[in-house]
């Protein structure tokens, strides 16, 4: 599996788990449990990365350590 950082949290707006993956723009995925959410992003990833590699876009190299946000 890529080691992209995921990003789960509550939404209360969608009364579900997000995760979110933030080096890959768009790809996130809900749930209604925290293992839910990380069981359907982690489809989502093989997909966007299947998409990508067949429309050509540039696949970002997983950094494997936490992003920062200021």
């Amino acid at each position: 599996m890529n080691r992209f950082e995921i990003i789960i949290f509550w939404s209360d707006e969608d009364q579900a788990f997000v995760a979110d993956v933030p080096e890959l723009p768009g790809c996130m995925a809900h749930g209604d449990t925290h293992e839910a959410a990380l069981a359907a992003v982690k489809e989502a990833i093989v997909l966007w990365l299947e998409t990508a590699q067949a429309t050509g876009r540039a696949v970002p190299q997983a950094r494997g350590t936490r992003l920062l946000f200021a």
